[in-house]
């Protein structure tokens, strides 16, 4: 297996990582979803949860790859508000925490270049 065949695999196994985590320990996700959004926090973890492993799903099968890729690379964009979130509530805690949640800000892109190599790499093949 290749490099560039190796790369969705990973995507798909950080993507269902991050989203069985949502059901498994939704409260510090719930911690995150900005206030401004309708309906309850716990909603919006599962809400992402779901959205994540659909989009580990389709990374994994070479016909919904590109598709997939396209998804989570928007789903990485989507998210940052969250992020800031969490580095902006988190700015009085210690420094390790403070430090993790500003060090969360830049990942957001290099996850959405990521994904969209990936749905380069993965072109018109089925």
């Amino acid at each position: 297996m290749s490099r560039s065949d190796r790369s969705p695999l990973l995507l798909a196994g950080l993507l269902a990582t991050a989203g069985v985590a949502h059901f498994a320990r939704p409260r510090p996700f719930d911690a995150t979803v900005p206030r401004s959004l309708p309906g309850t926090p716990r909603t919006w973890t599962y809400a992402s949860g779901v959205a994540e492993l659909a989009l580990a799903a389709g990374l994994a099968l070479p016909r919904t790859r590109r598709a997939a890729a396209l998804g989570a690379a928007a789903f990485f964009a989507g998210v940052f508000p969250a992020n800031v979130k969490m580095a902006w509530d988190w700015r009085h805690r210690p420094a390790p925490l403070r430090a993790a949640a500003l060090g969360r800000l830049p990942v957001q892109v290099p996850l959405v270049l990521w994904a969209r190599a990936v749905a380069q790499g993965s072109g018109e093949r089925a």
